[in-house]
């Protein structure tokens, strides 16, 4: 291998990993006087790649590589290493190439760990580790279309081992030694959760159950796996993904140090005892400790790329690895999963630990704080991640408010108020300062600029939103209009969006991020775009690629429990329904063997549907006048009535009437959150009217009309409208109320936040819709009348296409078997899911 006659320092680097790629271009980035000859030399026969998205690989086919390091950069791949001569400041490859060096840096990564069980080396085993190991696993899963599979390990990659494996039409079970799953990141409440979550798509866990060994079959493959209890899985795949072990062989071999356990030693600087000698990465043992996640791994590259340059140039080099936020936020099989801080510290004395758990939305949340209930010290969140950017960034320092109010996202402070220390980005160790000058001294205006500066948010992109705060506090600042950008694959907010889609006629999401839009999208923008296709009338949610960008609750067209069951909500407008309905609803409760339960919203609630259940259930339902009560879409839920002046002694006007005709002109209507109403007949508001996001209220002249209320968390009265209205003006500004809303709000926002962001708030409103401000009433009126005349039931729908009935099976390798993971009990007559009750908060003094 010749590195030819250049006369500058010669920097070899052993390993082209994530860790290896970045050390590179950091000194790349800051050695501009090309002190540095640098040689990289790569065990795998393709550069480096993005090994956190490698089941976007295999299920997606994505395109992992990241960007070529350009001139000035050696690379040589597929040939390993094989020997160091410190002495002689050399290194060997495997066909025979000797390459010397002035710095030598060791980024080696680690290896998958196989525990020492009998058949590990069967036929069928595989590891989850390169794309090599992918492309194999595909291939054995091919020619096996049936096969059943085990993942050996429920960490994190375990899990995306798992994901993968069904992904590829595999039963698939995941065996964990621990109690329960992602031991290491979540406590066992969140575990239990994520378990829930996990089971609920149709994988089988088995935590707390070591494995004992692997069994062949007649053709001398794997064919089933004993547990320690007795038990066995039949499974023709294993893929062992049950922790990694530091690749330190070729240290040990030029006798540098190495961990008890295993890691190259070095010091805060990342070096070796051989001063030319550093290490980076998941090789390293630093403090004691071996990293697996890319933080800090990226943070060691960093810290190298700087004193490598001191060296070279006889600066300062200061920088130092003083340890790592092992902080992380990820999407497993579409389940939020973040732990940040210490979540495990209110093991210690004088600690408090506040834990919310409902099981039936699938949520857990614990913050641990100190005793004074003031300084947060770490906490695991599953299922709703929505507030983690914010608590991670708390993280050592005082909250804001309550640690309640924190858990729910109540106190969120602006950008402006972090302290500049608070590290935002803990992959790339980015602190809320240095952000901060970046954008003042670089003038920056964009969350893509402010990546392409700090690198703040450019690996797992958990702390974008609060990147975005911060560039929206300093621009505000600066006297710079904010983007309001809905995402970075959108330059558009979604009120925009809407517009574009609505003007342009567009009808997929694939046309729209073509058009007008970069990238493939991601968890924000889709289902946002999947709200306003549907809200435009845009087919039903199911059809073609649209089915793709719903979530699990519209995906299935029913809400999912927490034993991954299933609810059913018929809708019964206004409350009313006839003793023949009644009946039928009975009768499918109890031939399904359903939970049944009235709801706040006048309905009736059919609970412990499996997903192959779905169809048969709604087809009664249909068939006996009922349709969907889109229960589970962001779209009309209800309209709550009193029984009004047909039965009241107190009722001035017919409320059921109203309700009955409010909900089946609005019903179906999408919208960028629920939307929910109610109708009194008279002023003593037994509907509640005034907590709903439009509500009517009777008088003697007509109706009331209350808009943009809400109840749940952060209660918010409506607002009055308009007074004493006839029936034909009221709908008129109801129709403007909603298509308006429809049209401006941004993603996940109910009315009552819209109205309040709104400049001059509900008389804005009410120039917009009954003066005509803008001039788009009529276009507002239309809108209206399509929908109207548009709607479909989404269940008869469903039922009249093969296409759409084929994803309500349990197992897609076996439609007709039903989930055996399901499990209830009897309770007051009726059945539970046999799971934790909840949901509660809990506060624990340590």
């Amino acid at each position: 291998m010749d590195v030819g006659g250049d006369t500058r320092r010669r920097l070899v680097v052993i390993g082209h990993g994530p860790a290896g790629h970045r050390l590179v271009e950091a000194l790349r980035e800051r050695d501009t006087a090309g002190a540095w000859q640098i040689t990289v030399i790569g065990e795998e026969t393709r550069p480096a790649y993005d090994r956190v998205a490698l089941t976007s690989y295999l299920t997606e086919d994505a395109e992992l590589a990241f960007p070529a390091h350009g001139p000035g950069v050696r690379l040589h791949t597929g040939d390993p290493v094989t020997g160091i001569d410190r002495a002689a400041r050399t290194v060997t490859t495997a066909s025979g190439a000797v390459v010397g060096y002035d710095a030598l840096v060791l980024a080696t990564g680690s290896s998958p760990f196989v525990p020492p069980v009998p058949g590990r080396d069967l036929p069928g085993v595989f590891v989850y580790r390169t794309i090599d190991d992918l492309d194999a696993l595909r291939a054995h899963c091919a020619a096996r279309p049936d096969a059943g599979g085990v993942v050996v390990g429920g960490g994190l990659l375990g899990l995306e081992a798992a994901r993968a494996l069904q992904g590829l039409g595999v039963d698939t079970h995941v065996v964990e030694v621990a109690p329960w799953l992602m031991p290491r990141q979540l406590d066992e409440g969140g575990g239990a959760m994520l378990r829930r979550h996990i089971e609920s798509l149709g994988l089988t866990v088995h935590a707390g159950t070591p494995m004992a060994g692997l069994e062949a079959g007649p053709d001398g493959g794997v064919a089933r796996v004993r547990l320690s209890d007795g038990s066995a899985i039949e499974s023709s795949v294993v893929v062992f993904s049950a922790g990694i072990r530091p690749r330190d062989e070729l240290a040990r071999g030029c006798g540098l140090p190495v961990g008890e356990r295993g890691g190259i030693v070095v010091d805060a600087t990342c070096r070796t005892a051989d001063p030319a000698v550093w290490a980076v990465g998941e090789c390293a043992l630093v403090d004691g400790q071996v990293y697996g996640l890319v933080g800090p791994c990226f943070t060691m590259a960093e810290v190298v790329a700087d004193r490598l340059l001191a060296e070279a140039t006889g600066g300062p080099g200061q920088a130092a690895f003083g340890g790592a936020d092992t902080s992380t936020k990820l999407k497993l099989m579409g389940v939020d999963v973040a732990s940040f801080g210490d979540p495990f510290a209110d093991r210690a004395e004088g600690t408090l630990g506040v834990t919310y758990t409902d099981p039936v939305g699938g949520v857990y949340k614990k913050l641990v704080v100190s005793d004074d209930a003031r300084t947060l010290l770490g906490g695991v969140l599953v299922g709703d991640a929505t507030t983690y950017p914010t608590l991670r960034a708390y993280v050592g320092a005082e909250l804001p408010g309550s640690p309640e109010q924190t858990l729910f996202g109540g106190t969120e402070p602006a950008g402006g108020d972090l302290p500049g220390a608070t590290v935002i980005c803990s992959c790339n160790n980015v602190s809320a300062e240095t952000i901060r000058c970046s954008i003042r001294d670089e003038g920056l205006t964009d969350v893509a600029a402010v990546k392409g500066c700090t690198r703040a948010g450019s690996s797992c992109g958990s702390c974008v939103p609060l990147v975005k705060k911060l560039l929206d506090a300093e621009l505000v600042a600066a006297g710079i209009e904010v983007s309001k950008a809905i995402c970075e694959h959108f330059e558009h907010s979604r009120a925009e969006l809407f517009d574009i889609v609505r003007v342009r006629r567009i009808t997929t999401f694939t046309q729209l991020i073509n058009e007008h839009g970069r990238g493939r999208g991601c968890d924000i923008c889709k289902p946002a775009v999947a709200s306003i296709l549907a809200s435009l009338g845009n087919g039903h949610i199911l059809d073609g690629e649209q089915a793709a960008l719903q979530d699990t609750n519209d995906h299935f067209l029913a809400n999912l429990q927490k034993n991954g069951t299933y609810s059913v909500v018929p809708r019964i407008p206004g409350g009313e329904i006839t003793p023949d309905k009644l009946i039928v609803i009975g009768e499918v409760a109890r031939d399904f063997g359903l939970y049944t339960k009235i709801t706040g919203g006048q309905r009736i609630d059919l609970f412990g549907a499996r997903v192959d259940q779905l169809p048969q259930i709604w087809k009664r339902l249909v068939d006996a006048g009922f349709e969907s009560g889109h229960a589970y879409g962001k779209a009309l839920r209800t309209v709550k009535s009193c029984v009004g002046s047909t039965w009241c002694r107190f009722g001035v006007q017919d409320s059921v009437a109203m309700a009955i005709r409010l909900e089946l002109r609005y019903r179906g209507l999408r919208a960028p959150h629920k939307l929910k109403s109610a109708v009194s007949g008279c002023a003593r508001e037994c509907a509640e009217a005034q907590s709903k996001d439009f509500g009517v209220i009777a008088t003697e002249r007509g109706w009331n009309l209350y808009l943009a209320g809400n109840g749940g968390m952060r209660p918010r009265h409506a607002d009055l409208f308009a007074s004493d209205l006839d029936d034909e003006t009221l709908i008129r500004y109801i129709d403007r109320f909603l298509m308006f809303y429809i049209r401006t709000a941004d993603r996940l926002q109910r009315t009552a936040s819209w109205l309040e962001g709104l400049d001059g708030g509900i008389d804005y409103l009410r120039e917009v819709i009954v003066e005509d401000r803008l001039g788009i009433c009529a276009e507002l009126d239309a809108a209206m009348e399509r929908h109207v005349a548009a709607y479909s039931d989404e269940w008869r729908d469903t039922l009249a296409d093969p296409d759409k009935l084929r994803r309500f099976v349990s197992f897609v390798n076996a439609p007709t078997v039903p989930d055996p993971s399901i499990a209830f009990a009897p309770e007051r007559d009726q059945i539970k899911p046999v799971l934790l009750a909840g949901p509660q908060l809990e506060v624990v003094s340590r």
